[in-house]
């Protein structure tokens, strides 16, 4: 009895152990799965937030297996639910395979730039999707406080033929379209009557909550972004691209970058986003890379060169270039631009030029050369041409009429880049290509044209809304004239836009010569003109209407406003300037009265940081201000 006694309650005490056990175990699943399904319910409809909360992305998964996000700028929503995907195989069908989420805070120094100092912080959520056929897709994104940005990611190599990402906007939205290539006007419209192959930056209106752009960064070998109104899709954009797609394993496509703005000058501000999305300067010597003001010899000829040499050097302008035509023909076949011409296009004997002697000429006075190359000689020629100018002293070469769109086109052009680094030689690229922030990884490439530049003489309103639009997207070289006849703007306002437009080379006088020049007391302006910046701010603009830009270099500010065909009078309190300075300021002005052909005043003034100017512009007018701190004792022009 004793045994049975013993193992009666042997027994009990076990199946009490056992019974806890099952429900310790019990409980632990049902916990596991209740995690679980928190879990999984979470990364259905994921949230990524900006790095201080001004932003927030939503990510969603919806029952098709479709992939969507929206944005919202603290409690108001600035992007509706997009569609997201890549056609034609990675579109619906998605589950959430698996997230990873990161932050990155950073600062880095371009060699020239906009502004001296980037800044790089974002939030980073990455998104793995699987579909039930076994292929996948990545998408990336980065939540900055000035703007979203993602991507699309290969688990397998991919054919796209067509992306799927779109932007849903509030109703009531405007955007500013450009046709016409990269060289056409722009125009207000709502959002569903944007046409198709709409050029990017496009800047966005948004029912008053301030303002967007919709921009393309870090393309190195991928169909170029355009964008137009969905059919049948409301208030909605879509991404068209320039030609099929094609991605290795592993490979991202380029970034889409939508950056928010209380004002339109904020936008400019921070452009720097296009630059962060791309991969560091990849070149270990940047010390051969000088920015400058440039100016074109149009004589073609040695004796023509060494002329406006004497002249730039007078005026402190660092480069002269020989553009189309110094080495003859153009025609893919008879085309060599190996050497100069020696007959002009009709069969007589051209003028003599040897850009080796000017090059050394130009040595001697502290100005370097360009030269100008079609596209198809460089296609043809560009392996020989780049060892041979880099042998001539060749400071950049200016490729003119590239091809853009295909994948096949934009990995050319990031090639010539970089061959032209290899030869230590600054690249000038014309005509449609725009850059997506590659000058970050080889600043070697200066400036881009892919802008409607005073070569057709603009509208004043067409010049006051490109800060907010096409420079959103970094260099463009707008190639100023000042004497010619078939300016539509006043000279000041010529003035003005060589601190409004950035280009590391800004290409002045376009279509002016040296024996133009009578003295005008304006020429001062230019003589020290800065063309990259150590800080830029854009405190006032309104959408072709008027701009003001303050950039600083050292310790000078530039300050341009521009306005449209009306009169216009505005405010600008000084408060950038260093408080406790007093800064001896130079002002140009439009004045009829001033007895010149360019009817320029020129005016001193003392201001501080707690002065208010007043701006006034004539139609198509505006004011170019210099200001220098003044030193002890130094003595200040009346």
């Amino acid at each position: 009895m004793l045994f049975n006694g013993r193992l009666a309650a042997g027994s009990s005490h076990c199946a009490l152990k056992y019974r806890r056990s099952l429900v310790r175990a019990t409980l632990c699943i049902l916990a596991f799965l209740c995690a679980s399904s928190a879990v999984f319910a979470e990364i259905d409809n994921l949230v990524l937030k900006s790095p201080t909360g001004v932003l927030t992305l939503s990510f969603a998964v919806n029952r098709a297996g479709s992939a969507t996000y929206s944005i919202s700028r603290g409690t108001t929503p600035v992007l509706l639910p997009s569609r997201l995907g890549l056609g034609p195989h990675w579109e619906s069908g998605f589950s959430v395979a698996s997230i990873a989420r990161a932050h990155h805070r950073a600062y880095w120094k371009p060699p020239y730039g906009e502004r001296k100092l980037m800044p790089d912080i974002y939030n980073e959520l990455t998104v793995r999707l699987d579909q039930a056929a076994g292929r996948g897709l990545i998408i990336q994104f980065r939540a900055y406080d000035e703007g979203v940005a993602m991507r699309y990611g290969a688990k397998e190599p991919m054919e796209i033929e067509k992306e799927w990402t779109e932007f849903h906007w509030p109703a009531n939205s405007f955007g500013y379209e450009e046709h016409g290539g990269t060289e056409g006007e722009y125009y207000r419209s709502s959002i569903s009557r944007i046409a198709p192959k709409c050029q990017t930056p496009l800047t966005i209106e948004l029912p008053d909550t301030g303002y967007a752009a919709v921009l393309e960064a870090a393309n190195l070998n991928y169909p170029t972004m355009t964008l137009g109104s969905e059919p049948g899709v409301s208030d909605t954009l879509i991404v068209g691209l320039g030609g099929h797609g094609r991605l290795s394993s592993g490979a991202f496509t380029p970034w889409r970058l939508v950056m928010f703005a209380k004002t339109p000058g904020e936008l400019l501000e921070h452009n720097y986003l296009e630059l962060d999305l791309n991969d560091k300067q990849a070149l270990t010597d940047a010390a051969w890379i000088k920015p400058g003001t440039a100016m074109r010899d149009v004589t073609l000829s040695t004796s023509g060169a060494y002329r406006l040499i004497d002249f730039a050097a007078a005026h402190h302008i660092q480069y002269i270039g020989f553009d189309g035509g110094w080495y003859g023909s153009e025609d893919y076949a008879a085309g060599d631009a190996t050497h100069e011409r020696t007959h002009d296009a009709e069969g007589n004997p051209a003028n003599l030029l040897n850009i080796q002697d000017a090059v050394i000429y130009g040595r001697t006075h502290g100005v370097g050369v360009f030269v100008y190359v079609d596209r198809k000689q460089a296609m043809k020629q560009r392996d020989m041409l780049f060892p041979l100018y880099e042998k001539w002293g060749v400071a950049g070469v200016k490729i003119g009429f590239v091809d853009v769109g295909s994948q096949q086109d934009t990995t050319w052009i990031m090639e010539t880049v970089r061959r032209a680094a290899e030869h230590h030689l600054l690249l000038d690229i014309h005509d449609q290509y725009r850059t997506t922030g590659y000058t970050r990884t080889f600043p070697n490439l200066m400036t881009v044209e892919g802008i409607r530049g005073n070569e057709h003489f603009p509208t004043a309103e067409h010049d006051a809304t490109l800060p907010f639009t096409r420079y959103l997207a970094g260099s463009a070289d707008y190639t100023i004239c000042y004497y010619d006849q078939r300016l539509k703007n006043t000279h000041v306002h010529q003035l003005a836009m060589s601190v409004i437009s950035y280009s590391p080379i800004q290409w002045v006088f376009w279509y002016d010569r040296p024996d133009e020049y009578h003295g005008e007391p304006e020429m001062s302006w230019f003589d020290r003109l800065p063309t990259v910046w150590d800080e830029t701010l854009a405190p006032i603009g309104e959408i072709g209407k008027y701009a003001v830009l303050a950039r600083r270099s050292g310790r000078d500010w530039y300050v341009a406003a521009i306005g449209d065909s009306n009169e216009e009078t505005m405010h600008l309190p000084l408060k950038f300037l260093k408080a406790g300075v007093t800064y001896a300021t130079t002002l140009y002005s439009d004045d009829i009265q001033v007895q010149t052909a360019t009817h320029v005043a020129v005016t001193h003034r003392i201001f501080t940081s707690t002065d208010v100017m007043e701006l006034d512009l004539a139609p198509r007018g505006g004011e170019a201000i210099y200001l220098t701190p003044v030193i002890k004792g130094e003595r200040v022009a009346k």
